[in-house]
């Protein structure tokens, strides 16, 4: 028995998956205590106990830490002459011709980083030597700077730890815990690997002290948490890796509905996840989508991740006149505390407001009609703001969803087009509470003729949390070129960080049986700075240059190629089970009626009302039209056609 939980900046989603039972449930968040709508929802989800289930959760504690940088107090060492890399960076703009451009805020200040009198050559060699008197030096400025963190980050310590081992067993009794760039993240390109060293370091006492509450909380209920890569790690580990956790909430989705498409024949999606604060977004083409080269603001985190985008357009974005007299809508959110002016607690006008406004949101359907909605005070907001603008307020409400729907069909491009796919050979998925809302718009908007809408769209984050596997990524800086690139040297490389791989899983808790690996090589041609990724097989010079081929359109068949880095990916192999029929634990109450009047881009109109859980499969059904359920609304527009497959998913055809 497993139960799911995504804590989002508004809402917190719970999946309970038991033995031919499921549940559902959807709490507003408490963004100052993200423990306390947990616990509430656990109660009201399992009232008959927790004995004999464990939960994965994904959470946005670490990745809030770092926006508002209220991180722990990290001292970084490393080698002498290196103290600015982090600050340095990779010198790139994100606005090449703004000539006023500027970085990100610094987590750590330069006073913070000591250099350390040592130095290893590329190949791990010895070249100045690490020595007592050092070490005893280090010991002393770091104990007077009172860290809560360590970073230690010696050059080319990929090569060789030792250096960096010896520093974190002379300063473990010093204060807060070490992280070693050898063991975060083995590669070599120094500033990479020092942001993600350091970004570690930063995140994970805000990590380790979550952890300690939820024991407090919740003791003896075995706790997993959701990663950036699609797989879970024990509670218990997770402190150490706070890095890994960055885009733990959005991953649950991807991982969700790319299970789904495959299942219902749809291997091609682009995804759509709205909630309450953001959208994220991401392309799946078959497999996963992964990237190493996220960058949380200006730091690159160096892991792989899920290839996730998000923008700042969610139910509860704040819209507002500019000073230029323009209207905006978020990226700031209105979150659960005080949340849109509809929840009746002061808030400033929002995206939900504006479907609430419209007639798209139905009151007694909201959370289950647990949480009332205030439609006097939305209708008195929005004609305060459309005075301003000279315009009727229902104009107002449109232009609100117009301005939000832009901002994530520019998302969607940017994983899309901008990477030289067509967004009209992928179905678009929408879920979160607010995706079904605005994915006609935006699919319209692409060229998209197929939707698919899963039958828990509100909550298919934490469900596919739930559905998720333990799994751990590993890597091992190779540069293996000319005579010293063979399959049988990479095969031993492989061998050898496969062998790593199930010695930290089985320390993590995971039987070595069935756990499963593959590996990836990283390379280049000779003499490049950008690498591609390949599946190591013995063609791998094969498939190196054919992938060189269909990304560039050409390939060099007589340059000499390079091995740069050698990845493993290691877990439990994916669960094959049927998903229960999940009921929700609060459903709405009462009867609704068959129609209802909605504003639609065209005007108001009299539209089919549906409460969706009591479609059967192979209901079908034209547009306009509005599914209602207890965790998310789905407006479809005209020119659309809807029908109810297995399991209660629904397909829009246009």
């Amino acid at each position: 028995m497993r139960i799911g939980i995504d804590t989002g900046g508004t809402f917190t989603d719970l999946v309970y998956l038991g033995a031919g039972e499921g549940r559902v449930h959807k709490m507003p968040s408490t963004p100052r205590e993200p423990l306390r709508a947990i616990a509430a929802g656990l109660r009201e989800l399992r009232p008959e106990g927790l004995a004999g289930v464990e939960v994965v959760h994904g959470t946005t504690v670490g990745t809030n830490a770092f926006l508002e940088r209220r991180g722990a107090r990290v001292v970084l060492l490393t080698t002498q002459g290196f103290e600015d890399v982090l600050f340095i960076g990779r010198q790139t703009r994100r606005e090449l011709f703004n000539l006023r451009g500027s970085r990100s805020r610094e987590i750590l200040p330069r006073e913070l980083v000591l250099g350390v009198a040592e130095r290893l050559g590329p190949d791990g060699r010895v070249l100045t030597p690490l020595t007592g008197d050092e070490i005893e030096r280090l010991r002393r400025q770091v104990q007077a700077l009172a860290p809560e963190a360590l970073a230690i980050c010696l050059l080319h310590a990929y090569a060789n730890p030792e250096h960096e081992e010896r520093l974190a067993a002379a300063l473990t009794p010093s204060r807060g815990p070490i992280s070693l760039s050898s063991r975060v993240l083995p590669e070599f390109r120094e500033f990479e690997r020092t942001s993600a060293t350091v970004l570690n370091a930063y995140l994970g006492p805000i990590l380790s002290g979550y952890l300690q509450e939820w024991s407090r909380h919740l003791p003896g209920v075995p706790l997993f948490i959701m990663q950036s890569n699609g797989g879970f790690l024990p509670g218990a580990r997770a402190a150490a890796w706070g890095l890994n956790t960055v885009l733990s909430g959005p991953a649950g989705g991807v991982l969700a509905a790319r299970r789904l498409g495959r299942e219902l024949g749809e291997p091609r999606l682009l995804t759509l996840d709205m909630g309450g604060t953001s959208t994220d977004v991401a392309l799946i083409d078959g497999d996963l989508p992964f990237t190493r080269d996220y960058l949380l603001e200006d730091y690159p985190l160096g892991i792989p991740v899920m290839d996730i985008h998000t923008v700042g357009a969610g139910g509860g974005s704040v819209t507002y006149r500019d000073q230029a007299g323009a209207l905006r809508v978020g990226p700031r959110s209105a979150g659960a505390d005080p949340g849109p002016v509809c929840y009746g607690r002061g808030g400033e006008l929002t995206v939900t407001d504006a479907q609430l406004y419209l007639g798209r949101l139905r009151p007694e359907c909201f959370l289950g009609g647990r949480l009332p909605l205030d439609l006097p005070d939305t209708r008195k907001a929005m004609a305060r703001l459309a005075a301003d603008f000279g315009v009727r307020p229902q104009e107002l409400a449109l232009s609100i969803i117009q301005v939000a729907a832009g901002h994530m069909a520019k998302a969607l491009e940017f994983v899309s087009l901008a990477r030289g796919c067509d967004p009209r050979d992928f179905a678009l998925c929408c879920f979160g509470g607010a995706g079904g809302l605005h994915v006609c718009d935006l699919a319209e908007e692409l060229g998209i003729s197929r939707i698919l809408v899963p039958a828990q769209a509100g909550v298919l984050s934490a469900l596919g949390m739930a559905m998720a596997g333990h799994r751990r990524d590993f890597s091992r800086t190779l540069l293996l070129k000319g005579p010293g690139l063979t399959w049988k040297n990479l095969a031993a490389a492989y061998e050898g960080l496969k062998e790593q791989a199930l010695t930290e899983l089985a320390a993590d808790g995971l039987d070595r049986g069935p756990i499963t690996a593959a590996g990836e090589v990283e390379m280049r041609y000779l003499g490049q700075s950008y690498t591609l990724t390949v599946p190591l097989t013995r063609n791998f010079r094969g498939d190196f240059r054919a992938l060189h081929r269909r990304l560039y359109g050409h390939a060099f068949v007589e340059e000499e190629v390079e091995a740069v880095v050698l990845r493993v990916r290691a877990g439990a192999r994916e669960p094959e089970f049927r998903l229960p029929r999940l009921r929700p634990v609060a459903p709405a109450q009462g009867s609704l009626p068959s129609r209802a009047r909605v504003w639609l881009p065209e005007g108001p109109a009299m539209v089919g009302l549906h409460y969706r859980p009591q479609l059967a499969r192979g209901f079908a059904f034209p547009g306009p039209a509005l599914l209602v359920e207890d965790h998310a609304t789905l407006l479809v527009l005209p020119g659309w056609r809807g029908e109810v497959v297995e399991d209660g998913n629904i397909f829009l055809q246009h």
